[in-house]
């Protein structure tokens, strides 16, 4: 429990299967051409789908595709001030009726406005006859059709230049050309562009042995990285291209399109209609199947399916690929986020259905659990009174961890979400100090005669009670087998693991020692609730909870693929809760013992059995005669 926050961190690999644009594997011959094109160094593992984040990822979608299905269910359009008497916007129609026989034509070109109709060259595929809204026709009879070419590599192309694809669908018996008078009409044309190729950031780590300066990094990425810099922006390339074209006829009104729809409904300007909807699925495109063109390929194979589209399948691709909210953060946390829809697509294509379910059922209560025990755990430090049968310095050596955890994620630049996280995280844990030690601001000795100077003092109820002598006494005793194994695996990762420097060393030799042994700073604890013989110190409502999500996570692990580590570490943290719950059934319910309140049965007690001796003492006093009270 208390290394999970570290281990959530890490990353795992997973298998290289290549993926095509529908789903499918893709073909040997470009799965081979983008083993080769792509050098050890730009080789990344797969970042495996861990299962409450992959969940997480979904929900957040789910809720996304709500918020665009309560669009729907609203009432009439909102009146336009700027018509008269504030009259309702008109619904406007497809352009295209249903059935509409309609061209395809498809242009490539390295130039992002086409005008070059009449070369022959860059007409890539031209596809007759197709019938709007169809789903019957097609080799698969499933209204899709496919094509194939392999494209010569142009020598602008090789230079990180690009290459776009120009989309027209044109009604049968019209023309894209602008300039042919009589086969051309605007309300008859639909047209769609976008790039083929994708710039993507190679960041070269320079890492070396500490003590040799030697590295195992290629020579060649080594003089790229001096000459490119630290990081390189190359061009990479994915085979595989979906176009759909969406069976939607709904009447859109202009101007009340719900995000992140809006982007893609385009609204004549004369006629106040909409065109279809064509839309560029690379969904399934995973991010490690892009390849980097460079000079070593001579040829770009490309397959380009056409499909229809129904419009709720169109929503749910439009949301997953929404990024809106994240406009502020940069292009770095783009590429951050299509690592993790990764992560849910690979989880979609090869997680079976009813564990996928179990999946998502389980997450929402662990997510729940979660919530809970955080809840609990404010609650709880929040309303203490006592310290009494407490391991003030775990609470201490979390907020080092949590530290130790931040610092090193932000050395190597993980996802902004996993930051964001363990900052929020070790802010509560800043917060519980203020609960166990008295902190204070010492104005009078400041530092450097500028700052002021912070006073930490244990409470009083620690300092009084055995609860100090024990702490101290399991971590004197814990000391002595943390000391050795952190020198043995200091010493370990200094001589055969490569850093950046003697700063990622040091905290790349920490993080893996608390990823590998923090689990035995949840021991001192056990020590304490042994020589108090009590357990009713502890925050037990928080406590079950975390253990609850612990057990989750052992399923997700187990089933799913996982580190052998990760594995582990969930292992050992039901061990030592499990020691817990026999701690708790061997120290049964004693009036003496203090709760986590700080009170006990006995004061109860004792102020239920002094007040019949004051009635009778009252009593007493009030039997007497006048004379003895006057006496008195």
């Amino acid at each position: 429990m208390a290394a999970q926050e570290t281990q959530a961190v890490q990353q795992s690999s997973v298998s290289n299967g290549e993926v095509s644009s529908n789903g499918a594997a893709a073909s040997g011959q470009v799965a081979q051409m983008g083993a080769v094109a792509q050098d050890p160094q730009q080789q990344q593992q797969q970042q495996q789908p861990n299962a409450w984040q992959v969940i997480k990822g979904v929900l957040f979608r789910i809720f996304i595709i709500w918020a665009i299905s309560s669009w729907f269910r609203r009432g009439p359009s909102t009146p336009d001030p700027s018509t008269p008497a504030g009259a309702p916007r008109v619904p406007s129609r497809n352009l295209f009726p249903k059935d509409t026989l309609m061209d395809l034509y498809i242009y490539l070109s390295e130039n992002e406005i086409f005008t070059d109709f009449n070369d022959t060259e860059a007409l890539f595929w031209f596809q007759p006859d197709l019938v709007y809204g169809d789903w019957t026709t097609g080799d698969s009879g499933d209204g899709c059709f496919e094509h194939y070419k392999e494209l010569s590599l142009s020598e602008s192309l090789k230079q990180n230049g690009s290459i776009y694809i120009h989309i027209y669908f044109t009604k049968s018996g019209f023309h894209p050309d602008p300039k042919r008078k009589g086969q051309y009409r605007r309300l008859s044309t639909v047209y769609a562009t976008r790039m083929l190729n994708k710039y993507k950031r190679r960041k070269f780590l320079k890492t070396k042995n500490l003590l040799t300066g030697e590295t195992e990094a290629d020579p060649e990425m080594i003089k790229r990285a001096e000459s490119h810099g630290p990081v390189e922006i190359i061009s990479h390339w994915h085979p595989n291209l979906t176009i759909n074209i969406v069976d939607d006829h709904t009447a859109w009104v202009k101007g009340s399109v719900p995000p992140p729809l809006d982007q893609h409904v385009k609204f004549d300007a004369v006629s106040g209609d909409y065109y279809p909807i064509v839309y560029f699925n690379d969904y399934w495109n995973l991010q490690k199947d892009y390849y980097p063109i460079n000079d070593t390929l001579q040829i770009l194979p490309l397959r380009l399916i056409y499909c229809p589209l129904s419009l709720w399948r169109w929503q749910l691709y439009a949301a997953q690929n929404a990024r809106s909210p994240w406009n502020f953060l940069g292009e770095d946390t783009y590429e951050q986020s299509d690592e993790d829809q990764d992560s849910v697509k690979v989880a979609l294509l090869e997680t079976n259905p009813y564990l996928l379910g179990l999946t998502i059922v389980v997450s929402i209560v662990h997510s729940i659990f979660e919530f809970l025990a955080f809840k609990n755990d404010i609650q709880f430090w929040n309303s203490r009174q006592s310290l009494e049968g407490l391991s003030v310095r775990s609470i201490i050596f979390g907020v080092f961890q949590s530290l130790v955890v931040l610092l090193y994620i932000l050395d190597n630049e993980t996802n902004f979400v996993v930051q964001v996280s363990v900052f929020i995280g070790l802010l509560i844990d800043f917060w519980k100090i203020t609960k166990v030690m008295d902190v204070r601001l010492d104005r009078e000795n400041r530092i450097a005669g500028i700052f002021p100077r912070l006073i930490f003092k244990d409470k009083s109820t620690y300092v009084e009670s055995s609860t100090k002598i024990y702490d101290d006494m399991a971590f004197k005793y814990l000391s002595w087998l943390l000391y050795p194994l952190f020198g043995c695996y200091a010493v370990y990762s200094l001589l055969y693991v490569e850093h950046k420097g003697w700063y990622s060393w040091v905290l790349g030799m920490l993080y893996g020692f608390l990823l590998t042994f923090g689990f035995i700073t949840m021991t001192p604890q056990l020590f304490i609730n042994y020589k108090m013989k009590s357990v009713a110190h502890l925050p037990w409502r928080m406590l079950t909870y975390k253990a609850l999500n612990t057990f989750i996570d052992d399923l997700f692990a187990f089933v799913i693929k996982m580190p052998m580590m990760y594995r582990i570490g969930c292992l050992r943290d039901d061990v030592v809760f499990f020691i817990y719950l026999y701690q708790r059934w061997i120290y049964r319910v004693d009036p003496n013992r203090v709760n986590e309140f700080g009170t006990s049965g006995v004061d109860r007690n004792k102020d239920s059995s002094d007040q019949p001796a004051i009635d009778d003492a009252v009593a007493a006093i009030t039997d007497k005669s006048e004379g003895e009270k006057k006496n008195d």
